[in-house]
């Protein structure tokens, strides 16, 4: 069973920044795509952030383009979501999910395991 932990939310001023982590429970996570969703109150879940197993592809959603980035790092079996320039609108429930099709896709069906979330919340 794999398992993801997400961390790093927390409440932020507008124009701040925040840095997610995800850490994987076990070694085979280097082989796979790895995505970040967001889940605000009301709404259904969307993609923020992707990056294929090597780091060599990201992937991105229109509204965070420029502000977020993804990055992994294997030897630690964590990926990172470093948020900056944070708008109100970024305000959700942040959920990591490893990959299952290896392309670094914005699909939340093709992800199968996913985190328990960590809260953002910004403020303006």
């Amino acid at each position: 069973q794999v398992q993801l932990v997400e961390s790093g939310g927390g409440l932020v001023q507008a124009g701040g920044s925040l840095r997610l982590s995800c850490a994987a429970s076990r070694r085979t996570f280097i082989t796979y795509d790895m995505g970040w969703f967001r889940q605000a109150p009301g709404k259904e879940r969307e993609f923020v952030a992707a990056i294929s197993w090597s780091g060599s592809i990201t992937n991105y959603a229109d509204s965070v383009k420029g502000r977020f980035t993804m990055s992994r790092d294997n030897a630690k079996n964590t990926v990172y979501l470093q948020m900056n320039s944070l708008k109100p609108e970024d305000t959700a429930v942040y959920y990591c999910a490893r990959g299952r099709v290896g392309r670094a896709s914005g699909r939340p069906d093709e992800y199968d395991y996913w985190g328990q979330g960590t809260q953002v919340t910004v403020s303006s």
